[in-house]
């Protein structure tokens, strides 16, 4: 299997990720309602962990940061909305219901039900991700329907 099916796939999800420019690898851990709202230059480094019901919109990234003390991927936890242009970069946590604004380079972690944005993001609000997340699909769902099967 690892030598017949994996080079083609390889091959073919290389070229849809410069047709649409959108690079997520494909060992990246993605929950369930995972939903891109725009395609285009969304970059997603294979080591992050991506928590259920989570919206990215275009531009976003998800980065590796190689030293210093937040070397590593983030972690984004449950109904997580990154806008437009948003970075997220380093071994950090963006906490359950957060909101990432437009353009907003995240480098510290994130408490639930926040909203940051700027450039340091900082905190803007507490009101969280309500209102912004698309398609959402029961967190339990894969594991039920496993569990069915």
């Amino acid at each position: 299997m690892r030598f017949t099916w994996y080079p083609p796939l390889k091959l073919l999800l290389l070229r849809y990720r410069y047709k649409y420019g959108i690079a997520i690898p494909e060992y990246t851990k993605i929950g369930p309602g995972f939903f891109i709202n725009r395609f285009g230059n969304i970059m997603i480094n294979g080591d992050a962990i991506i928590g259920a019901n989570c919206n990215v919109t275009h531009g976003s990234m998800l980065g590796q940061m190689n030293r210093g003390p937040n070397q590593g991927s983030p972690i984004l936890g449950d109904d997580v909305f990154l806008a437009a242009g948003s970075k997220v970069i380093g071994k950090i946590t963006i906490g359950n219901r957060a909101a990432v604004g437009a353009n907003a380079v995240v480098t510290k972690p994130v408490p639930d039900d926040a909203v940051v944005g700027g450039i340091p993001a900082r905190i803007i609000s507490m009101n969280g991700s309500d209102g912004y997340i698309n398609r959402r699909v029961d967190p339990d769902y894969t594991t039920r329907f496993r569990a069915v099967s």
